[in-house]
């Protein structure tokens, strides 16, 4: 049995966050467990509340997991402030858990800040240089490295120096290209650049996307999947349940996390 844990912020509405996760670990047929690190009044709409927990609190959960059942993967979601990170960071040292995803949630779909501007620092020194991979979005690689995200060449670069901070590999998601047909994901291994492209979407129901590729990596990650492989799977898994989204509330509406496992796929890659 193949155990991924996340350690993310709770969601109400059950689109992102931890509920999302969880839903992707079982989807993909990994034994899912969580450290929750905030918990959020959340909707379709938008976030409401945010009540974050102790950093204690959150490293008596992990620490739960990690004297017990152990843990194959890890991702980090929502991690709110810099006391909690550099708890998280701690404990993922301790354990020694290397198969490690760093989403770095910065802005939730209706503009909510999930970080504080101070642990955007503490992220950088204590978690990157130790994540197998990070998945931020464009907003959140320009924020991270400090450089504006264009063209495929800026991607390029900012992988680069998001490598710098110790990260083995970086995905730079692509559901904020400027192109209207095509969203296209680019990896860094450390060498080589790699490109996972589908078409586009029309649809308003993508709350809980970021959320879900990473966690669908991670579990990936936890049967002993390549880097490469794994990216490509969470691809067409986020694909799939885009595609197939969820009509229900009067905002951004969640993913289908149960769409890859019914057939519903589509994806093409190219390496550069």
């Amino acid at each position: 049995m193949r155990r991924a844990l996340t350690i993310a912020g709770s969601d109400s509405g059950g689109g992102a966050g931890i509920q999302a996760d969880l839903k992707t670990f079982q989807e993909l047929e990994v034994f899912g467990m969580s450290a929750i690190t905030a918990v959020t009044a959340q909707n379709t709409l938008g976030v409401h509340g945010v009540y974050p927990m102790t950093p204690e609190a959150v490293a008596k959960q992990i620490e739960a997991i990690g004297e017990d059942i152990g843990a194959d993967a890890v991702k980090t979601g929502m991690l709110f402030n810099a006391e909690i990170i550099e708890a998280v960071a701690e404990k993922i040292r301790r354990y020694q858990w290397e198969s490690l995803v760093v989403d770095p949630v910065m802005i939730a779909k209706g503009g909510a800040s999930l970080l504080q501007q101070e642990a955007i620092s503490a992220m950088k020194t204590h978690l990157l240089p130790l994540a197998m991979v990070i998945t931020p979005n464009i907003p959140e690689a320009e924020v991270l490295t400090g450089m504006s995200i264009i063209t495929t060449e800026d991607k390029k670069e900012a992988a680069k120096r998001l490598a710098a901070f110790g990260v083995k590999n970086v995905v730079i998601k692509g559901g904020h290209d400027e192109d209207p047909a095509l969203s296209t994901d680019l990896l860094f291994d450390g060498l080589d650049y790699f490109t996972f492209t589908n078409k586009r979407i029309d649809t308003k129901n993508t709350h809980g996307t970021g959320c879900t590729f990473s966690a669908a990596l991670t579990a990936e990650l936890a049967k002993g999947t390549t880097i490469y492989d794994s990216v490509d799977k969470a691809k067409a898994f986020i694909q799939a349940a885009i595609e197939a989204g969820i009509e229900i509330g009067n905002g951004h509406g969640p993913t289908n996390h149960w769409a890859f496992r019914k057939g519903k796929n589509g994806k093409e890659m190219a390496q550069l």
